[in-house]
């Protein structure tokens, strides 16, 4: 059986160690914590990990659980912006930051979220 990236990178402990870090990036931002309705974001938390695990190729519980990811429909009601895109990139690099994977792995990694940063925007008004 070949290793897919996910186990290449050390699954679920490393994904849950990029995704804590951000998460705690995001708590504090006057920008992106609007985005996130839930008082505690732990729920939101797990969907991440969930949907980044699967993602690369671990578990499929995310689309188990919640059906195709559908990123932009399940985003649409929130302004997303250049602005808001680069901050979530901020706190997702200090996620990959906290991994400390090795270089080719952290550029895979980063390649994936910067464009998926930019898929996401929805709106180019920053008011």
């Amino acid at each position: 059986m070949t290793d897919t990236f996910y186990d290449e990178i050390g699954g679920e402990v490393t994904i849950r160690t990029i995704v804590h870090r951000f998460y705690e990036g995001v708590a504090g931002d006057e920008l992106l914590r609007p985005m996130y309705p839930e008082e505690d974001l732990g729920p939101a938390e797990e969907r991440f990990t969930l949907f980044l695990m699967q993602y690369w190729g671990g578990p499929t519980t995310y689309s188990d659980n919640r059906g195709h990811p559908r990123l932009r429909m399940r985003h649409a009601p929130f302004r997303v912006t250049p602005a808001a895109a680069d901050r979530w990139l901020v706190h997702f690099r200090a996620g990959l930051d906290a991994a400390a994977l090795p270089a080719e792995q952290d550029e895979r990694f980063w390649d994936y979220v910067t464009h998926a940063a930019q898929f996401m925007v929805n709106t180019l008004d920053e008011v």
